[in-house]
């Protein structure tokens, strides 16, 4: 509505009210009236019916093609980097039968070590960006620093949520830093965190998933593994069902990527099978479902080999 058209005599920025209404109608097409309590029974069910099933062989070979093995330490260098990166290499040519890892997580200033060093076709490269894991930096620092991890050959970018402000409720600042961030990446595929630990109620994290796919995440993930708690069960299931509602709504898939505290092949079994239930068949390749973690590599291959093995 142009200024003119404005009838109650005041000046507006009608911009600014009509982004808001954007991401409140957007909100109002879902069901945020969910209980804590019923997503707990849900994935006791789950948990108690379905998981047994999907514990083969087969189902722990996939999962190790969805893990992104990840070091995100106050001591990486260039050298323990580029280490782990020729595990990555090795590995290709020791079990050239089993799936290589979908992904190597580093902070930005290691993309460079690991695109020139990955010789594995179909490894992605993602960078931790945007000044994780708390989020809290100028939107300037934030575009910078996705520029240059891009610019240095990661494929693709994880960012936070500004969660801080997504708690006092500015939603508008929330999705034009996820935007903003998005059309720095381009092409590149765009994981927003949403460190759900910190939104405790599963409303808050369905509203999140929401805010973040709308914005134009093209995965929504967990946690950084930086706060306690991590990744649960319960927030996977509730933020499998807003991509559910959201692909029906709009047509547009969304992946999904449990992250921090996945301790134990159970664990990933467990999100394996949320999946599974909540999202269905169609989320279940290796580019819709990742699950980061740096332990859990050694865990499942251990299982899939049949002795216990420090791989990576």
């Amino acid at each position: 509505m142009s200024e003119k058209e404005c009838h109650c005599g005041h000046h507006h920025d009608h911009k600014e009210e009509k982004a808001l209404s954007i991401y409140e109608q957007a909100l109002s097409k879902y069901d945020l009236n969910i209980s804590d309590e019923a997503v707990k029974e849900a994935v006791k069910k789950i948990i108690a019916e379905k998981v047994h099933e999907n514990d083969t062989l087969e189902v722990k070979k996939f999962l190790m093609g969805s893990v992104e093995l990840t070091t995100l330490k106050t001591t990486d260098s260039e050298d323990s980097v580029l280490a782990f990166t020729e595990k990555v290499n090795q590995f290709d040519a020791e079990y050239p039968d089993l799936p290589h890892v979908a992904t190597i997580c580093v902070y930005p200033c290691f993309a460079k070590t690991v695109s020139e060093s990955l010789e594995v076709d179909g490894v992605e490269i993602a960078c931790v960006s945007g000044s994780f894991p708390s989020s809290q930096a100028l939107i300037e620092v934030k575009v910078a620093e996705t520029a240059l991890a891009i610019k240095d050959g990661a494929t693709e970018i994880d960012i936070v949520m500004p969660v801080g402000k997504f708690l006092s409720g500015d939603y508008e600042g929330v999705a034009d830093e996820i935007q903003e961030l998005k059309e720095v990446c381009g092409e590149h595929k765009m994981k927003v965190i949403l460190e759900t630990g910190c939104l405790k109620t599963a409303a808050n994290i369905k509203r999140a998933s929401i805010l973040a796919m709308y914005a134009g995440a093209d995965y929504i993930k967990t946690s950084t593994g930086k706060l306690e708690p991590a990744a649960t069960p319960e927030a996977a299931y509730v933020m499998c069902q807003a991509i559910k509602e959201y692909y029906d709504e709009t047509g547009i898939q969304i992946g999904f990527k449990p992250a921090g505290g996945l301790n134990s092949v159970m664990d990933a079994l467990i999100y394996y099978t949320i999946v599974k239930e909540v999202l269905g068949e169609k989320w279940l390749t290796n580019q819709w479902l990742r699950l980061g973690t740096s332990r859990l590599a050694n865990l499942l291959l251990s299982e899939v080999i049949g002795e216990e093995t420090k791989f990576f």
